[in-house]
């Protein structure tokens, strides 16, 4: 499968996480579609985007499980949470209930929000290791009260690969009359996803990264409730169309001017890859992997596992808990002389190892981290046993 991916050969790469890998075929539709836009970009952009961009969500959503009416494409889940927050009229002292374990753009999102409104962001705070469902479930409660109008919560915690119990969190907020906003960055491709089936009211998630589809493509999906109420983010042709389409939300949210929409158009691609080349199996085989190293890093760091080791909790990504004061010079390390590319991640003060585990790695990639982390612990300070 490495043969399949643009990857350096050379680079021990266990962070699909961050960004994704594109393979070959797909990073070639994405370049026919770039060729086809320079060749002629009055018909591309005139006569042919709209049917192409069509094809593509309705791919989309049949994978995702939802309408292909009720999603539009977006570059990053940044890009989706921004437009859902400039479209919020919360009153001062209205509460928007998450975590302490979400995504740092998109707290910085809600604290911006919160400045402009006079709502309050609250980071409620899930401890560490996390022990059970009911646990996390019964910490996130205690933040709620008659204030607490949205709940914001990542699917998939970037920081800490910690699986969230979305569903049922959803389902009581839906009982309880508060709107629910769902970070799935992580999400399709990592697990199985059917959006009408967990019920949020948005829910945002990328294809760029365990999808494989080339930088930049993501989506939004918006309940149809909502749909009225959400403006453009950025406002272009399509409000007020004089040729309106099928859906005036999609007319507001898919023209935003001239713009190079090719990694959308790859969907159908991307999703013909994943099934041609059996990639449910692929994941089952990373996770594997995945889990059967995570307590071996553990033991060697003089650290435990971030919660129980099992599907519950972690799919492709792991997170060890390593006790350093220089983070950056670690993460430098690790890449200028081992050839590894490996984030460490920050959250609340402590530091952690996050390795991705996708269909071109193989156990012999952690090996290779493994005797890097051993030698670092040997001949440097940058870890603390």
């Amino acid at each position: 499968m490495k043969s399949q991916f643009l990857l350096d050969p050379t680079i021990t790469f266990l962070n699909h996480g961050s960004f994704g890998a594109c393979p070959k075929p797909i990073f070639e539709e994405y370049q026919r579609f770039q060729l086809e836009l320079e060749t002629e970009p009055v018909l591309f952009i005139q006569k042919k985007a709209a049917g192409y961009l069509k094809t593509a969500r309705e791919k989309l959503s049949t994978y995702i499980g939802c309408n292909s009416l009720d999603v539009f494409f977006t570059p990053n889940p940044t890009f989706a949470i921004n437009t859902i927050m400039r479209s919020l009229d919360l009153q001062e002292g209205d509460e928007i209930l998450s975590t302490n374990h979400e995504y740092g753009a998109m707290d910085r999102i809600w604290s911006f929000y919160s400045k402009k409104s006079g709502a309050k962001y609250i980071r409620q705070n899930i401890t560490l290791p996390v022990t059970s469902k009911e646990q996390l479930l019964d910490e996130f409660w205690k933040g709620y009260n008659s204030k607490t109008k949205i709940i914001f919560l990542n699917h998939i915690s970037s920081c800490t690969a910690l699986v969230f119990p979305v569903k049922e969190i959803c389902d009581r907020a839906r009982e309880l009359g508060i709107i629910t906003i769902i970070d799935g960055a992580h999400v399709p491709g990592q697990m199985d996803l059917n959006i009408e089936d967990l019920n949020p009211d948005f829910y945002t998630g990328t294809l760029h990264k365990w999808m494989l589809a080339p930088k930049g493509s993501s989506f939004l999906y918006v309940k149809k409730a909502f749909q009225n109420t959400l403006d453009p983010l950025i406002v272009g042709w399509g409000y007020e169309s004089v040729s309106p389409g099928e859906s005036q939300f999609l007319d507001y949210q898919d023209y935003q001017g001239t713009r190079d929409i090719s990694s959308f158009l790859t969907t159908p691609k991307v999703i013909e890859f994943l099934e041609k080349n059996n990639w449910k199996s692929i994941a089952k085989q990373s996770k594997s992997i995945v889990l059967g190293n995570y307590q071996r890093f553990c033991d060697l760091l003089h650290t435990q596992p971030l919660c129980p080791i099992s599907e519950e909790f972690l799919v492709q990504m792991a997170s060890i808990p390593v006790k350093t004061t220089n983070p950056i010079g670690l993460k430098e390390l690790l890449f200028t002389k081992y050839k590894i590319e490996i984030p460490v991640m920050s959250l609340n003060g402590n530091f952690y190892l996050r390795y991705s585990i996708n269909g071109y790695n193989s156990k012999e990639d952690l090996d290779v981290l493994y005797a890097a982390l051993q030698d670092i612990l040997a001949t440097t300070d940058l870890i603390q046993e």
